[in-house]
């Protein structure tokens, strides 16, 4: 896909640790739903770390992410970002095309909005490696990338990249380019209020009816990644759409399940099935650049 360098103005920054534990009162949904994806990559010595997180802290915040969801946020301090924009970005290739995506879906959704006379005000991208501090808590490696609506915050260690290329065979620029998209469109919900009408609604829910409204929200991010590339079409390369479809394959909750355990349980998914994710990708994609076809929370998904 053909970008254009980053924008000067955006907002970025480092996401440094500072202390103040992870997130609580989610019960630690966000952390659960990962636990696949983390014994599969660090084993049972993995998870045994994060249950013990849990037990101590309680959980992590509201997270939107590729690869997990929760419940309540703990605001959380994070140390302030001196750096200028260049001192972030051009750190690393990886880095620097995380910043002119991101740029990109700031100037898309940035018209998007207008054209529709709504009012727009644009995330932070926060990079960490490793481990880091958000708004809603302890930001680390094995949570993948995420969105936290407490700081308009998209955390990001680009390691991620590398896990999604070589262990899942889904690299490529494209793929990169949507994991970006999907955090922006969580921002994108949290700016229409969707978010907070999911939250409210999963209070009143069960256990198996929040994970379901879990799941529509994650698809409409997706849906939300594809009309950015919709919008920017003449920019995309052959293969372009490809990527991002194996990236959405890589990331369904039964392959990661399956692969992780060997078996797969429906009512614990909190992202979508592999078809689903690749489904709503290409519903976006397809949409003429028009996100009112990302109503996930009609019908069937």
């Amino acid at each position: 896909m053909r970008l254009d360098d980053y924008d000067n103005d955006i907002n970025v920054g480092e996401a440094r640790g500072g202390g103040g534990g992870l997130g609580g009162g989610g019960g630690g949904g966000f952390l659960l739903g990962l636990l696949p994806m983390i014994g599969s990559r660090f084993g049972c010595g993995g998870i045994v770390v994060v249950l013990l997180l849990l037990a101590v802290f309680g959980g992590l915040g509201n997270l939107g992410g590729m690869l997990g969801g929760g419940g309540g946020t703990s605001p959380q301090v994070s140390a302030p970002s001196r750096e200028t924009v260049q001192q972030v970005c051009d750190v690393s290739t990886a880095r620097r095309d995380t910043c002119r995506a991101f740029s990109n879906a700031q100037n898309t959704w940035e018209k998007i909005f207008a054209s529709q006379n709504q009012q727009f005000s644009a995330p932070k991208l926060q990079f960490f490696s490793g481990s880091g501090q958000s708004g809603c808590g302890a930001a680390m490696s094995a949570m993948g990338p995420f969105y936290c609506p407490t700081d308009r915050g998209i955390y990001l260690d680009t390691s991620f990249f590398d896990e999604l290329a070589n262990k899942y065979k889904a690299g490529g620029d494209f793929a990169q380019y949507y994991v970006i998209a999907h955090e922006f469109g969580h921002h994108i919900q949290n700016l229409l209020g969707t978010s907070t009408e999911v939250q409210q609604a999963q209070r009143r829910a069960s256990e198996a009816e929040g994970n379901a409204l879990s799941v529509r929200l994650e698809l409409q991010a997706d849906c939300y990644a594809g009309v950015w590339a919709s919008m920017n079409r003449d920019r995309l390369d052959p293969g372009d759409v490809e990527e991002g479809m194996r990236a959405a394959q890589a990331i369904g909750d039964d392959t990661l399940q399956r692969e992780a355990q060997g078996r797969v349980v429906p009512d614990s998914f909190t992202h979508g099935t592999s078809a689903q994710r690749q489904a709503w990708l290409r519903r976006g994609i397809e949409s003429n650049g028009n996100p009112g076809v990302c109503d996930t929370f009609s019908g069937a998904i």
